[in-house]
C-alpha cells in the first residue's frame, strides 16, 4: 500500500472517530441536561413555591357484624351463607397543597380484609387500593363577602359536595363551580353546580347542584335545596335504573343549649323523584318519595369529646337509584338492584331488591380517647317498607372502628 493511500485512510479514521466522539458528547450532554432538570425540580421546596403542603393519614381497625334475612331465611350468617362478621384493616394517606388562590387534594385508600394472606388458607388481602380523592381547585373571585371557586377531579362520595342522609353515595369525577355570598342579617348564601362522568364507554354524564342559606338571620336555622339529573342517556343496558330526576330539601337548626354546653343540630330532609312512573314492579304506583329526621349532639375537637347522631329514614322503591344510596340500605349485593337481579333485568316483582324500599334507624356514637384516637360505633337497622314490592327483608349491622389519625 502506497504512503499516500495510507495517509488518506488514517485521516478518514481520525475524522470518523471525532464524529462519533462528538455525537457521543452531544448525547451525553443531553442526558446530563435532562438529569439536571429533574434534579432541579426535586430541589424546589414548598417554601420556594410559596404554598403549604400537608401530609396526613389514618389507620382503621374495623369490625362489622351483619344480619340480613330475606323471606324468613338468613342471607348473612349461618351455614353456607355469607360471613356474619367481617374484619378489615384500612390505611388512608392524604396529601394536600394550597397556595393563595389554588389548591389540590388527594387520598389513597388501602382497605383490606383481615387474616393471613396464604392462598387457600387465610382471608387476608394486600391488594385493595382505591384512589378515593384527586382534585384541584382555583379561586376565581376572592372577596371579603363574595367568592367563586372552580374544582376539577375526583371528590370521593358526593356527600362531601351535596348534603343528604339518603343519596349522593357514589363518587364524583367531574367539575364543580361554587358561588358564595355573605349578607348581613340575612345569612351565608351559596349555590354550586356540577357535572360528572357516569360511564365513559357510553359517553354518559349526570348533572347536579345545590343552593342554600346558612345561619339565617343569625338564628342558627339553615336550609339547602339540591337536585340531580340521572336521566341523560337511554341507550344503556338497563335504562330504567337511570330514570331519576331528584329534588332534595333539607331544613336544620344549630345551637348550643346552655344546660348542655355542647352544639346540637336538628335536621329534617325529604326528596322526590320527578321522573318516576307507575310500573309493574311497583304495582302501578310511583313510589318516589324519601325522607329522614334526626339530631346530632356534641362535636369532636379534643380528647374527651364525644358526639351522638340518631336519625330515622324512609325510602320508597323509585325515590333514588339504589347505587346512589348513602343511607342505611338493605345490605343488598352489588349485582342485585331494584331493576336487575344477577345482572339481568327484573320482570318479576319478587326479585326487585336493591338498597331501596326500606324504613329504619341509625345511631352513631364517637368518642375521642386522645387527640389522635377516635372510638367510632354505629348501629343501623332497616325493614322492608312496602311488602307488596320485592321480598320481605330485615337488615341489621353493628360496626366498631378504632381510628388513629396523624
Amino acid at each position: 500500500m502506497s504512503l499516500s493511500r495510507r495517509l488518506v485512510l488514517l485521516n478518514g479514521a481520525i475524522f470518523l472517530t471525532r464524529t462519533v466522539c462528538a455525537a457521543g458528547d452531544v448525547e451525553t450532554q443531553d442526558i446530563q441536561a435532562f438529569r439536571d432538570w429533574i434534579n432541579s425540580k426535586r430541589m424546589i421546596t414548598v417554601r420556594e413555591l410559596g404554598g403549604q403542603l400537608s401530609i396526613s393519614g389514618d389507620v382503621h381497625a374495623e369490625l362489622q357484624s351483619t344480619s340480613m334475612v330475606k323471606n324468613g331465611k338468613a342471607e348473612r350468617g349461618g351455614k353456607g351463607k355469607d360471613a356474619h362478621n367481617l374484619y378489615d384493616v384500612e390505611f388512608n394517606l392524604m396529601v394536600d397543597y394550597r397556595t393563595d388562590r389554588s389548591w389540590l387534594a388527594s387520598r389513597l385508600r388501602f382497605d383490606n380484609d383481615a387474616g393471613i394472606t396464604t392462598e387457600h388458607v387465610g382471608s387476608g388481602k394486600t391488594d385493595k387500593i382505591k384512589l378515593d380523592r384527586a382534585y384541584w381547585g382555583y379561586r376565581l373571585l376572592d372577596g371579603d363577602r363574595h367568592t367563586m371557586d372552580l374544582e376539577i377531579g375526583r371528590r370521593g362520595a358526593m356527600t362531601v359536595l351535596f348534603d343528604s342522609r339518603l343519596m349522593f353515595g357514589v363518587n364524583f369525577d367531574g367539575l364543580t363551580f361554587k358561588d358564595s355570598y355573605a349578607v348581613d342579617n340575612v345569612g351565608d348564601l351559596y349555590y354550586q353546580l356540577g357535572a360528572f362522568i357516569v360511564n365513559e364507554k357510553h359517553n354518559q354524564a349526570a348533572y347536579g347542584g345545590e343552593a342554600g342559606i346558612l345561619n339565617i338571620a343569625n338564628t342558627g336555622f339553615y336550609t339547602k335545596y339540591s337536585f340531580i339529573d340521572w336521566d341523560t342517556k337511554d341507550n344503556v343496558k338497563f335504562p330504567k335504573q337511570f330514570h331519576f330526576i331528584v329534588s332534595h330539601l333539607l331544613l336544620g337548626y344549630k345551637w348550643i343549649p346552655q344546660i348542655l354546653d355542647r352544639p346540637v343540630v336538628i335536621y329534617w330532609g325529604n326528596l322526590y323523584n320527578h321522573r318516576a312512573r307507575g310500573i309493574n314492579l311497583t304495582r302501578g304506583k310511583k313510589a318516589n318519595y324519601g325522607g329522614y329526621l334526626g339530631f346530632t349532639l356534641g362535636a369532636l375537637k379534643l380528647a374527651g369529646d364525644w358526639s351522638l347522631d340518631m336519625n330515622y329514614q324512609l325510602l320508597q322503591a323509585q325515590a333514588i337509584p339504589d347505587f346512589d344510596v348513602s343511607g342505611i340500605g338493605m345490605g343488598s349485593k352489588a349485582e342485585n338492584s331494584f331493576y336487575t337481579y344477577r345482572n339481568t333485568a327484573v320482570t318479576n316483582r319478587r326479585y326487585a331488591e336493591g338498597n331501596v324500599n326500606y324504613r329504619g334507624f341509625e345511631i352513631t356514637l364517637q368518642y375521642l380517647i386522645s387527640n389522635n384516637l377516635n372510638f367510632w360505633q354505629q348501629w343501623r337497622q332497616s325493614i322492608t317498607l312496602d311488602n307488596h314490592i320485592g321480598p320481605h327483608r330485615r337488615y341489621k349491622q353493628y360496626e366498631i372502628d378504632f381510628i388513629y389519625s396523624f
